[in-house]
């Protein structure tokens, strides 16, 4: 059974300055369209199946890769909450979740 989807407010707002990073580099909405959808399916893919994820480091958090960026998110009861979406050519030393 799918978990539901919950969006922090710290990866809701990755989302949304990677997505305008996008439209401002590229001048199109194109390649921020083909990003939302493939964030969109890779979350509905941890819903349906949470323990895809690899085990960070950090306690219950886990990550699933989507091109250049990594989705941290933790298993809950109820629903998987959806940490921050982390652009991995970053130093990952400044990643706070």
């Amino acid at each position: 059974m799918a978990k539901e989807v919950v969006w922090s407010a710290s990866a809701q707002r990755d989302r949304q300055e990677i997505l305008d990073y996008w439209i401002g580099r590229n001048k199109s909405k194109r390649y921020s369209v083909k990003l939302e959808s493939l964030f969109y399916r890779a979350t509905a893919l941890i819903s349906k199946h949470p323990e895809i994820g690899h085990e960070t480091e950090m306690n219950d958090i886990r990550a699933w890769p989507v091109f250049d960026y990594s989705i941290y998110y933790r298993i809950e009861d109820q629903h998987v909450r959806i940490l921050r979406i982390w652009d991995n050519r970053r130093d990952p030393e400044s990643l706070s979740l």
